[in-house]
């Protein structure tokens, strides 16, 4: 049951501790996301906290401190610019094929609606850590902030006290039928995942 997974999990965290004694990682995959992330496999439901909280208590941690401590890279997709649809665009702002993974310091719809909103210590470490490695990397907000926009899991995780910051690939003609992405974005992204991981 959930008490077992729960235990062989925490046997990989000790054995990972062995080596890496100061931090540990934790990837969480939920769905839902395109439908508000309800439902108790999405990430607006109890069981991230209750996750967090179950293996904090089963190392003598305090689950609160763990989440205030945690940091997340909130892995989307950006809205490519679209020269044919340039006036949902805020061209200046915008994530460009060929130009690296996008940082999505907050996203949200009419305005920051709905957003996290990354705070700027937050954005200067992840920036750091793109630069130290060397990442091709850019800014970038979901289309101009009052065309409607769209969201993320990001302002989910917010609300439990972590920090977290949107970074993904753009795509052109994002839930089109037929979607384009670049592979140097896409190596980008990977590249900055890994050095957030291994940071």
């Amino acid at each position: 049951g959930q008490d077992d997974r729960v235990c062989a999990y925490a046997s990989l965290i000790a054995s990972i501790e062995a080596t890496t004694p100061k931090y540990t990682t934790v990837n969480v995959l939920a769905d839902k996301e395109e439908t508000g992330s309800g439902g108790n496999t999405g990430v607006q439901s109890e069981f991230l906290r209750t996750y967090i909280f179950d293996l904090a208590a089963i190392f003598g941690a305090n689950g609160r401190d763990v989440l205030s401590k945690s940091k997340c890279l909130s892995a989307d997709v950006s809205a490519g610019f679209d020269p044919n649809f340039a006036d949902v665009y805020e061209k200046n702002n915008s994530s460009y094929l060929n130009h690296g993974t996008a940082l999505v310091k907050y996203t949200g719809s009419r305005g920051k609606s709905g957003t996290s909103d990354a705070n700027a210590e937050f954005t200067g470490e992840i920036r750091t850590m793109l630069n130290e490695n060397n990442i091709l990397w850019q800014t970038a907000e979901l289309g101009k902030i009052d065309q409607g926009g769209g969201g993320t899991v990001a302002v989910f995780l917010a609300k439990l006290n972590i920090d977290v910051i949107d970074i993904g690939v753009p795509v052109l003609s994002m839930h089109a039928p037929f979607e384009v992405v670049s592979k140097i974005d896409v190596y980008s992204t990977y590249e900055a995942c890994l050095a957030f991981l291994n940071n």
